[in-house]
């Protein structure tokens, strides 16, 4: 291996553990906010039959959840469920919106 490329990847891997590093700092002054994420947009944790990240199967999927800026959960507009019912987001997960 030549010293061009293990220079290369040495500063790719400092690079990604910085990057790793300030992940926690960006969350800072955000909340979890259930049942506001399009399907496969979900920040993490979308309850039972999937993993993390973007694995939400439907939209405004109840047990998946979106990080938001902090004390803005409740205010976040989305559309009406099939019935008329509003729906809202909430800080702990719901159960509505879930796959079949």
């Amino acid at each position: 291996m030549s010293m061009t490329l293990k220079t290369v990847a040495v500063a790719g891997a400092v690079a990604a553990a910085l990057i790793a590093h300030t992940t926690p700092a960006s969350a800072a002054g955000k909340e979890k906010c259930y049942g506001v994420a399009l399907a496969g947009q979900n920040d993490c944790a979308a309850g039972p039959g999937t993993t993390c990240a973007g694995t939400s199967k439907v939209d405004y999927q109840g047990n998946a959840f979106s990080l938001v800026e902090a004390g803005t959960c409740a205010t976040i507009e989305l559309p009406a469920m099939m019935d008329g019912t509003e729906r809202m987001g909430g800080s702990e997960a719901l159960m509505r919106d879930m796959p079949a």
